[in-house]
């Protein structure tokens, strides 16, 4: 499917449309635009079979969107803050109800050991051997991230009301 210009792979049309689609118009429409870069470059990298590529970008994806709600709600972060100290951080900040604090602790986990803990030994240097992802675990990557964006600015945008 074209999509503002781009053209996304679909794999699944529950997922894409439930997932992949609100993820995209949320970053496009919120200003989101760096996160809304990377993620549309995760799905060009996936399309092209880089499989390595697309999880990197798809964590970037993820990792940016954080930092743009940062920056936007005027939270303190390090421009290299990883993925974890970022979470942290939106939990600190009380971004979640605190009756929802038990839920999100939970959500913490799985967040912080999903997406990142996907990427790193995926997404870095090859050393002499070439690393072979599959295309299962790219296709749940951006997934993952595509859920994970989903949730995290509409919690931003619940924030503003």
């Amino acid at each position: 499917e074209i999509i503002n210009g781009q053209l996304i792979r679909i794999d699944n049309q529950l997922v894409h449309q439930e997932v992949i689609k609100p993820a995209i118009k949320l970053l496009f429409e919120e200003g989101f635009k760096t996160a809304s870069e990377e993620f549309y470059q995760a799905h060009e990298h996936y399309r092209k079979r880089e499989y390595s590529d697309a999880i990197v970008d798809a964590g970037k994806a993820f990792e940016s969107t954080m930092k743009i709600i940062c920056d936007k709600k005027g939270y303190q972060y390090a421009q290299k803050d990883t993925a974890n100290i970022l979470i942290n951080k939106l939990i600190s900040n009380n971004l979640l109800p605190s009756n929802m604090q038990n839920h999100f602790n939970q959500l913490w986990n799985t967040l912080s050991c999903g997406l990142p803990t996907l990427r790193n030994p995926n997404g870095h240097g090859q050393g002499v051997q070439k690393i072979e992802v599959p295309e299962s675990v790219v296709n749940f990557a951006i997934n993952l991230a595509a859920s994970n964006i989903v949730f995290l600015v509409r919690l931003y945008k619940e924030s503003l009301d």
